[in-house]
């Protein structure tokens, strides 16, 4: 009996140092990438993309109403990479993020700018496209305002897109002037078009894009950006395992040469797809 009991604890023995903190960590490993979206997108295979069609030339409609552009372009190769199918998910650009926190889709990929509030709500990956706010004025200004400054005045009214940077950057940086936000881009821009604002503040490849299709001898465009806006893909927190797959994806089609071949093709060769454009 004192033999057997012996043997009991030996074997207790054996199986409590074989449960060694290693083998607890290798258990916490598993069960976080099994929690993981990356994880869920391969088992699924579908990656859901959460974006807001109207920001040229990141992502928008094309007259036959498919969704187009760098974005676009991107999410595909990350798809491809994945092994899996793509599904776009078009969304109100106030609503984005709450939307990505429930679940309605994988990942905002969406010409989101990365800054300290949305980061307290998401993650970002490495920014991947840096941009700045720029000007379009209406043409009666042409020759009396060439510096943003001019308009943080009470007479100016400045027109901007709802929950943008852009509307960020008018309300501090032209305090005075009077600030009204619109749902879309296109609403906004036509604003000042039609003379009922002064000045439209937004993203610069969005403004120079805009200019050139659909603004000149309409607008005046003040293509020197005022801020510093770094770009980035947006996850919900807590995933580090997806984090780091999209780190080294940005760094792999940089390095192959699949980002500046959809660089160029979305904003350098405007004209091979502007009569595309809604």
């Amino acid at each position: 009996m004192r033999k057997f009991l012996v043997f009991l604890m030996g074997v207790a023995a054996l199986v409590l140092f074989s449960y060694t903190p290693a083998t607890q960590a290798s258990s916490a490993s598993m069960n976080l990438w099994k929690s993981s979206t990356l994880y869920k997108v391969v088992h699924r295979g579908v990656l859901r993309v959460g974006l807001n069609a109207g920001y040229m030339p990141f992502e928008m409609r094309s007259r036959s109403g498919q969704i187009i552009g760098f974005d676009v372009d991107i999410s595909k190769a990350m798809a491809k990479a994945m092994g899996v199918k793509l599904r776009l998910v078009n969304t109100d650009w106030d609503g984005i993020i709450p939307a990505l926190l429930t679940g309605k889709f994988d990942i905002i990929i969406s010409g989101m700018t990365i800054t300290q509030k949305r980061n307290l709500k998401v993650n970002f990956a490495d920014p991947y496209y840096v941009v700045g706010q720029t000007v379009l004025l209406n043409k009666k200004w042409a020759g009396k305002i060439t510096n943003y400054k001019q308009l943080d005045n009470p007479k100016f009214t400045i027109a901007t897109m709802l929950g943008t940077t852009g509307d960020i950057a008018s309300k501090k940086y032209l305090s005075k002037a009077k600030i009204q936000s619109f749902g879309t881009e296109e609403e906004a821009v036509m604003q000042v078009i039609q003379g009922r604002a002064d000045a439209f503040v937004y993203d610069e490849p969005y403004n120079a894009i805009f200019y050139q299709t659909k603004g000149k001898g309409k607008l005046i465009f003040l293509d020197k950006p005022f801020t510093y806006e770094p770009l980035g893909w947006a996850i919900r927190k807590g995933d580090p395992d997806f984090l780091n797959w999209l780190n080294n994806f940005l760094r792999e089609i940089k390095h192959n040469g699949t980002y500046e071949k959809l660089r160029k093709k979305w904003f350098v060769d405007v004209k091979a797809w502007k009569s595309r454009v809604q």
